[in-house]
């Protein structure tokens, strides 16, 4: 160029041997280098977004071609970094991973991947981290027993290391395409970060939340556990035997998950335990926990059954203005029956709480937590493969314990039809009509706020008419369009019309 020149090298040579005197075990080497250096050629500085960094490592695994396999490798890598006129080494870090798969039975397989690093700062000018030793580590188990009765999966990981502090803002784009929308609460004109909510509307969902990172890093630990286990004693019973105690069991089904995810600021090695606090308060960086448990009877049948499920989820997370804790509890039962083959009855009761609360004092007014329930009768009717028509009723109820106490009581009427026209249509239409009642702690209650939004799910008091007509055709074996129109009708405000159209190549 005419005011930089420079240059880019980067080799790696890689050696391994087979020992077939020590079971075919083999050893390994690697080394590469990548080098881009580019300078000015007026003040023969080094430009800032030059780089350079070098990797060894070697090690020894066991045969590939054997289920039952490990490998432990050593590593270092350097970095160096632009300053004054050349590249200077800012750290170095020296790692040791070991690495194994226990898969030979079929029926309890162990995968398992850790490491250990160790980083020196060669340079404080240069790097913004700091000297740390930590662990990262996962395990994965999957577990088949007595022929089917139990199976599941568990999922642990556990790590340390720097994190990096972030900012958020909500940046604007095309309607349908983010995630959040605004209210403008306060009337004032100017979005500030307590104003916006996860939209429950596509035309509404014109906000994306996009985090900004910045140069200071903390200390951070983190813990992963996922398990998902299910019993099905129907596996281990046979055919013959249904009868009794036996058949009654053979009707039961329990399926359990659980996901936890936690990051706090610590000064240790790692954390190992998920369920532990944290230390104080300050310390907890996030915290996401999901526990679904489901108990089904008479599952597999035609004619009825019944399912019984209990959701907590809950959410902890560190924002520009404060803490901001999320938790749902709920409770649902659901019955169905089969009056012939072609007309089905179920009946679906919900109960449980939606709580929001914030750290921040002047974030008070995104504080809420709520008791609610509902129950919902439908019935569907089906003609062969080609039609279907739903109608049901849905009663909620929902009351809010802090602040304004407000409260919504909602009635709605569903209808809901798809016709199959040969193999290559459908048409699906939908219509709701929502009569919703909207009162505080003095009578009255303000609709423009974070628990109106959530009371009322995006209405308004009042009579809400909601629908939309979906048609599907299938332009040939391998292009499907798709044209979709949604309208609502929330209460006083004026209509809204919603269009889509999308066409979709089937690989």
């Amino acid at each position: 160029g005419l005011l930089e020149e420079g240059y880019f090298f980067r080799p790696t040579i890689s050696v391994s041997k087979t020992l077939p005197k020590f079971k075919n075990y083999s050893i390994f080497s690697n080394y590469s280098v990548e080098h881009n250096e580019i300078k000015k050629k007026v003040s023969d500085s080094i430009a800032p977004q030059s780089f350079s960094f070098s990797i060894f490592q070697a090690g020894f695994r066991s045969p590939e071609t054997k289920p039952n396999k490990w490998a432990l490798t050593y590593f270092t890598r350097t970095d160096a970094y632009p300053f004054a006129k050349e590249l200077q080494k800012a750290d170095r870090s020296q790692n040791i991973n070991l690495q194994g798969e226990l898969a030979k039975n079929e029926n309890r397989q162990l995968r398992f991947n850790s490491t250990f690093r160790s980083l020196k700062v060669l340079d404080e000018r240069l790097s913004n981290q700091r000297a740390d030793k930590s662990l990262l580590g996962r395990a994965e188990y999957r577990f088949n027993e007595w022929k089917g009765f139990v199976t599941g999966e568990l999922l642990y990981e556990v790590g340390a290391g720097q994190e990096q502090k972030r900012d958020y803002a909500f940046l604007e784009v095309p309607a349908g395409q983010g995630e959040y929308t605004w209210n403008d609460y306060n009337n004032d004109g100017i979005q500030q970060l307590n104003e916006f909510e996860v939209a429950l509307f596509v035309d509404q969902a014109k906000y994306i939340r996009i985090f900004t990172p910045t140069n200071e890093f903390i200390k951070a630990n983190y813990n992963t556990l996922n398990y998902s286990v299910a019993f099905n004693p129907r596996a281990v019973i046979a055919q013959g035997q249904l009868k009794g105690l036996r058949k009654l069991a053979s009707k039961i089904n329990l399926q359990s998950s659980m996901q936890i995810s936690k990051k706090e600021v610590t000064e240790g090695l790692v954390s190992f335990n998920p369920f532990a606090d944290p230390v104080s308060d300050s310390s907890l960086l996030t915290l996401n926990q999901a526990l679904v448990n489901t108990f089904s009877f008479n599952r597999f049948s035609t004619k009825w059954g019944f399912d019984l499920n209990n959701t907590r989820n809950g959410s902890r997370a560190l924002l520009t203005y404060g803490y901001e804790t999320r938790k749902i509890n709920e409770w649902s039962a659901k019955i169905r029956y089969n009056l012939s083959k072609s007309i089905l009855l179920d009946l679906t009761g919900r109960n449980g709480s939606n709580i929001l609360s914030t750290s921040n004092i002047k974030f008070g007014n995104r504080n809420y937590s709520i008791d609610q329930y509902s129950l919902e009768p439908r019935l569907t009717l089906t003609k062969g493969s080609n039609f279907r028509f739903i109608t049901g009723y849905r009663f909620g109820n929902k009351k809010n314990t802090v602040g304004e106490m407000e409260k919504a009581v909602s009635h709605a009427v569903n209808v809901e039809s798809k016709y199959n026209i040969l193999q290559s249509t459908s048409i699906l239409g939908k219509f709701t009509f929502n009569n919703i009642s909207f009162s505080g702690i003095n009578g009255t209650a303000n609709p423009n706020s974070t628990t109106a939004y959530m009371l009322l799910d995006g209405l308004l008091p009042g009579k809400n008419f909601l629908w939309n007509l979906d048609l599907t055709k299938r332009l040939s074996n391998s292009l499907e369009m798709n044209i979709q129109y949604e309208g609502r009708k929330p209460g006083s405000a004026r209509v809204v019309h919603v269009g889509r159209a999308s066409i979709r190549a089937i690989l």
